[in-house]
């Protein structure tokens, strides 16, 4: 069995008595040149061995120098929080794995703040990508961010102010636990490497905070007049269901909306956007990128031909192409039991179509009239958009629930 020992910035004297234990009886320790630092050369006659870099590639052959040996990694506080612990137990399973952890530098951030960890949320950009910051900025919300290197607190300022949130309160909190602990005020300049950013998050005067929940307005995204209005999109937003760690095919993408809405409602959920125009596949991104989910995938191209070869899809958004041949039967096709198939339409055409597929499939066929007040000369009227017909529909398997 391999162990995973967290190790704070205070070092051997912050070790738990079974932390010590293990490290001391260990025959191979493996950690950053920091953490190996940390442990005085007297306290064991272990091998020392660092960890690959990177990590993915160079963590097979690792795993096979360490193979029969009373082996120990060292982790920074606690192994299961964003840290190689996580990798470890992926890779070797549960029960090969013994992780010690020691608390966490959110934890020890927690504590010198006097935040309630319930309260907190936190944002890890360490190999990632800032933009994931910007859902979390609310008024009055606490966010503690993990970043790298010794710019994250400019980094992080950058950030709020393009969100109208420069008015936050921004500490850094660096070397926690350690003999060098310094909490105080964030600034451009330089801090230590091994830092937390906490973020008590203050609207600037005139900000109009973005809410998580279904749906943004209009004007919350680019786009060329391809756009799935916010009140149908909050519709298709409620059909589609999302859930954590779930996946979306947002098919003939335009502006993205509904996939970039879709990541927006939980930090695991994940999104393939496919579009056949470069110019709106560029847009997607920007508006990904903008909102906060970075991580959408864009793939080029048309249904169904585009759609080979992509994993396959816990819930499908048909909002461009519906009446393309074979585009439907394609989705149907590739969506998992108990999966959601949502699919638009403004024109006879596709209004033709989506009624032919409810015939056959069964599932809900709804339509939706949306209509805005304007001025009318000295007066005010209503103006209606286009109705949209909309085809919801569960994949009957194990796990499907009413359609």
């Amino acid at each position: 069995m391999l162990t995973v020992v967290g190790i704070g910035a205070g070092g051997r004297a912050d070790l738990s008595p079974a932390a010590s234990a293990e490290i001391a009886t260990a025959a191979v320790l493996v950690g950053s040149e920091r953490q190996l630092a940390l442990l005085d050369d007297a306290a064991t006659t272990a091998e020392r061995v660092p960890l690959p870099a990177p990590l993915a590639s160079g963590l097979p052959a690792l795993l096979r120098q360490l193979a029969g040996r009373r082996a120990v990694v060292l982790a920074s506080g606690d192994p299961m929080f964003f840290g190689i612990g996580t990798t470890l137990v992926r890779a070797l399973g549960a029960a090969a794995v013994r992780v010690v952890p020691s608390p966490s530098s959110v934890s020890l951030a927690a504590a010198r703040l006097g935040w309630s960890l319930p309260d907190v949320e936190v944002v890890s950009v360490v190999g990632r990508p800032l933009a994931l910051l910007r859902p979390a900025l609310a008024p009055d919300h606490r966010v503690l961010v993990l970043t790298p290197g010794t710019s994250g607190a400019r980094d992080v300022r950058d950030v709020l102010a393009q969100e109208g949130y420069a008015a936050s309160e921004v500490t850094v909190l660096a070397q926690l636990g350690g003999p060098d602990e310094w909490v105080g005020p964030a600034s451009d300049d330089p801090h230590d490497a091994l830092a937390i950013v906490a973020v008590a998050c203050r609207a600037d005067p005139g900000t109009e905070p973005r809410s998580r929940a279904a749906a943004l307005p209009d004007d919350a995204f680019e786009h060329d007049g391809q756009l799935t209005k916010q009140e149908v999109r909050a519709v298709t937003l409620a059909a589609l269901r999302p859930l954590p760690g779930a996946l979306l095919w947002d098919v003939g993408a335009g502006s993205g909306s509904v996939g970039i809405e879709w990541l927006r409602t939980h930090p695991s959920c994940r999104a393939v956007a496919i579009e056949p125009r470069d110019d709106r596949r560029e847009r997607v991104l920007r508006n990904a990128e903008r909102l906060g989910v970075p991580g959408l995938e864009v793939v080029a191209g048309a249904a169904p031909s585009a759609l080979a070869g992509l994993p396959t899809p816990d819930a499908v958004f048909v909002g461009g192409g519906v009446s393309g041949a074979g585009v439907l039967p394609a989705c149907v096709a590739a969506l998992r039991p108990g999966g959601r198939l949502v699919a638009n339409g403004v024109t006879v055409e596709t209004e033709t179509v989506l009624a032919d597929t409810y015939a056959r499939h069964g599932g809900t066929l709804t339509r939706l009239h949306v209509e805005r007040a304007s001025p009318v000369g000295g007066f005010t009227g209503w103006r209606p958009a286009m109705p949209v017909t909309q085809w919801s529909w569960t994949k009957p398997g194990p796990s499907a629930g009413d359609s």
